[in-house]
This record gives structure tokens, sequence and C-alpha cells, in this order.
């Protein structure tokens, strides 16, 4: 391929050296990101929130309701929704701070009965001991840094609070300045808009299939009489944004006490309890869903999943899902010449020249 210019001819450089290009600005990009992550994180979980209630403004405004008037109430409802996920959290942190204490005997005398039934089985004392090198302390500091990291993604909530107080601010003038842009690229404002439908669709099958998921394990445990199950049914809520692992964090701490309330048929019964209930909700109904309305594929879910996770920490996780819907939007579907490109992305493909 060659430009004509002045009489002379230009070759363009060669397709695998603008592939390397591209993949060291990536880079570059990539290593920015995780750089800001503590300030690139909260902005994007504001700009969810802002998104997600931006129905209500449009509702609010057709009702004839001034434009100072429907930003106050979605800054109301944002407010609300951060800080009813704050007081939860803080409330079932401390509540569980406080129980894990009672359970350093329990926990010292389940780990004397398996060296006991190790060394009944011909295992030498050597082999117990590293096999067994674990304590109480141990495992609860593991349990301890899981829940800070917790507490450090609340943390960033009052960033999120006023960073979506301005957002929400500027989202007034949001159609006009589409309308503006839509006249030089239109395929870029029809990306955006299918990146906002995308996300306030994932984020309300995901919030309805997480309450359902959280009251029947909160059911579960309760009648099982794990302690705190309120605050496993929140876990279990909040991970139902991760996709495809979600459950398997949200198991960990239910399936532990557990095991330290009742002994290893108490842990079974409960591994068994959120698995079935993990199967028919989240394996086989949810993606099916979450699928359509997102309309990604199963393995670019779970490989947002590790990258945004990698990238952005735990809010990176939680968000996986529309940061890709927005770095689709913005890479692919608003280039006609990247469109193709999509194809390998979505879930559903369409062949338009079917008849």
């Amino acid at each position: 391929m060659t430009i004509t210019g002045s009489g002379e001819s230009t070759r363009v450089l060669p397709r695998a050296v603008l592939l390397m290009l591209g993949l060291a600005a990536g880079v570059v990009v990539i290593a920015g990101m995780k750089a800001s992550a503590g300030i690139l994180g909260p902005a994007v979980l504001a700009l969810m929130l802002v998104i997600a209630v931006h129905p209500l403004r449009d509702w609010l405004h057709r009702r004839g309701l001034p434009g100072w008037a429907t930003v106050t109430i979605a800054l109301t409802v944002i407010y609300a929704i951060l800080l009813g996920l704050i007081a939860a959290m803080v409330v079932s942190v401390a509540r569980f701070a406080t129980i894990l204490p009672q359970y350093q005997g329990k926990f010292d005398e389940l780990l004397g009965q398996a060296r006991q039934l190790l060394a009944q089985y011909g295992v030498g004392e050597q082999q117990v001991q590293k096999a067994l090198n674990v304590d109480a302390n141990r495992v609860f500091s593991v349990v301890g840094a899981a829940l800070g990291s917790t507490v450090s993604v609340l943390s960033a909530l009052l960033l999120v609070a006023t960073l979506a107080l301005f957002m929400a601010a500027d989202a007034a003038g949001y159609g006009r300045r589409l309308a503006v842009v839509e006249r030089d690229r239109p395929q870029l404002v029809q990306a955006l808009r299918t990146f906002s439908h995308g996300t306030r669709q994932y984020l309300l099958v995901s919030t309805v299939f997480g309450l359902i998921v959280a009251a029947l394990d909160v059911m579960a445990l309760w009648i099982m009489g794990i302690p705190l199950p309120l605050l496993w049914g929140l876990l279990a809520f909040i991970t139902n944004y991760i996709p495809n692992i979600g459950f398997v964090l949200g198991l960990v701490p239910p399936a532990l006490l557990g095991l330290l309330e009742g002994g290893p048929v108490t842990m079974l019964i409960v591994i068994v309890v959120y698995s079935v209930i993990n199967f028919v909700v989240q394996t086989v109904i949810q993606p099916k869903i979450v699928g359509d309305t997102a309309g990604l594929s199963v393995t670019l879910a779970m490989a947002s999943l590790i990258f945004w996770g990698w990238v952005l920490g735990p809010l990176g996780a939680l968000l996986a899902i529309p940061l890709t819907l927005l770095a689709k939007a913005m890479l692919v579907d608003a280039d006609p010449a990247a469109r193709w490109f999509g194809a390998f992305l979505t879930s559903k493909v369409h062949d338009d020249s079917a008849v």
C-alpha cells in the first residue's frame, strides 16, 4: 500500500510494525491505569452509578421537574446506595471480628484431630507437621486481610460520592452534548448509547439475581445455624457482580465457620447447598440473561475479570463487565473498520447476510 504526494510515493509502515507500536502504546496505557488505580477505580464506579440512575433523572424531567431537582434526587439515590453499603459492611465486619476469637480453641482442636487421623494412616510426624503447618492465628489473619481489602474498597467510596456529585450535575446536559457530537461522529455516539444501555441492563440483572442468591443463602445458613447469615448473604450479593469466581469468594467464610461450628459434615453441607444454589441460579439461569444483556462471550467475561482485577484491584473485579463494555464501545463499536473484531467478543453473532 502506498500514499502518493508531491510526485513521490511513500510506503506506509508494515503491518507488523504498526501492531508492535499499538501493543507498546497499550502497555503504556495499562501501566498508567494500574498506577492510578486508586483514582480510576472510584471514578469508574461513580460513572456506573450515574449511568444506573440516569433513567430516573429523565423520568423526573419528563414529569416537569426542574433540572436542579432531578439532579438532587438522583444524587440522593446514589448516596443512599453508598451509605447503605457502608453501614451494612461496617456493622457486619465488626460483628465478624468479635466472634473470630471464640473459635480459636475449636480450630486448634480440629487440627489436633487431623494430626491424629493422619498418624493412624501411617503418616510420619514430620510429614504431618508439614501438611498441617497452620494455626488459627494464621488462618484468621488471612481472613482479616481479605476483610481489610473490603474495607479499603469502602474507604474509596468517599471519593466516589464526590465524583458522583459533579458527574450527576454534568449529566443534565448529556443529551445535548451527544446531539452535537452525533453530527460529526454518529458511530461514536451510537457506541456510547449502546454502552450505557448495556451497562444498565447488566447492573439490573446482576442486582436482581444477586438479591435472589443472597436471600436463598441467608435462609439456608440460618436453617443450618451458621453464625452471621446476613453478613454472608451480603457478601454473596456483592460477589455476584464478580463473574465466574464470585461464588467461590462468597463461599469460603461461611464454609470455614461451618467447619468450626459443626465440624466437617456441616462444612460439607454448606458447600453442597451453596453449590446447588450457584449452579441453578448463577450457572444455568443468570449467564444466559447476562449474556443477552451485556453481549459478551463467557471467555471474554472471565478474561475481563482477571485483567481488570489485576489493573484496578477489588473495584476492577466488581466493575469488570462494565469496563469491558466501555472498552469495546470505544475501541470496536465506534470504529467501523474494527467492527469485524466484535464477532469474537460477543455472545451472539448476527449474520447480516442471512435472509
